[in-house]
């Protein structure tokens, strides 16, 4: 039943294609009529050096206001805000809500909190390490516990695609991990594009990886690890692809 089930959500998942996209920031071009596709139901770790317009890329995904740019992006259903969620660097916890009550912000918006969701929501804050602070108010909490319940909130979501923007950046190297799992198991069949600046987490998680160069940027290298994620630390891949990735990085800041 669970296989039936993935296979279901991986095919509602939508992919999202560039066509010939253009967006310039401050005089600077950042993407000059770049075409890309990104597949649906997979995870796409993109990579770069800093300012090359990885965030930028999400921005223009979620259609966000800020990010005008000329071309299309096309998704499989018309509307990106009933289509993605979104995990930003900032974490934009509400601080007069508690730490429950920002995880399930969406739904309450929504006006679909039930018992179903708060048991869902309790039960991935004991998988965070958060169940004793659900009731706190973010003020309260460590930036690596911030970014737990952010992460943990974009989760409850539930939605096709999920752009997420360096979401463990802030977590501690046994925390990253577990939620590196957990998070590889709820998106599983849906569309991910997840920015990160670590090669060995792209390679954990990645279906597919994608390396930004250049200014303006292009796409400069693409790789598709084997195997599902999340992948194990002894999985022969890292042996074997790291080192070809991080060469791929180096070059790319010479761009």
């Amino acid at each position: 039943m669970t296989v039936n089930n993935n296979i279901a959500e991986k095919k509602q998942a939508p992919s999202i294609v560039f066509e010939n996209v253009s967006l310039t920031y401050d005089a600077i071009p950042l993407f000059d009529r770049l075409c890309l596709e990104i597949e649906g139901g997979r995870c796409t770790c993109i990579l770069g050096p800093s300012g090359c317009g990885k965030s930028t890329l999400l921005k223009m995904i979620s259609g966000s206001p800020d990010t005008p740019y000329q071309g299309q992006i096309v998704l499989g259903a018309a509307e990106k805000s009933a289509t993605c969620a979104w995990m930003s660097q900032k974490d934009l916890l509400l601080p007069w809500l508690t730490v429950l009550e920002n995880v399930l912000l969406g739904a309450r918006l929504r006006g679909e909190v039930d018992d179903v969701l708060k048991e869902k929501a309790g039960s991935l804050l004991v998988e965070a390490g958060l169940d004793n602070y659900s009731s706190s108010l973010p003020a309260v909490l460590s930036g690596g516990m911030r970014q737990r319940v952010a992460l943990l909130r974009t989760l409850m979501e539930n939605r096709p695609v999920l752009l997420m923007d360096e979401p463990f950046s802030a977590l501690d190297a046994l925390t990253r991990l577990k939620l590196q799992n957990l998070s590889a198991t709820m998106t599983r069949g849906k569309t991910v594009i997840l920015v990160t600046h670590d090669p060995l987490e792209a390679l954990r998680l990645g279906d597919t990886i994608i390396v930004l160069a250049g200014n303006p940027a292009r796409v400069d290298t693409s790789l598709c690890p084997k195997g599902s994620a999340p992948r194990d630390a002894n999985d022969e891949i890292f042996i074997r692809d790291y080192p070809v990735l991080l060469s791929r990085l180096l070059d790319a800041e010479k761009l």
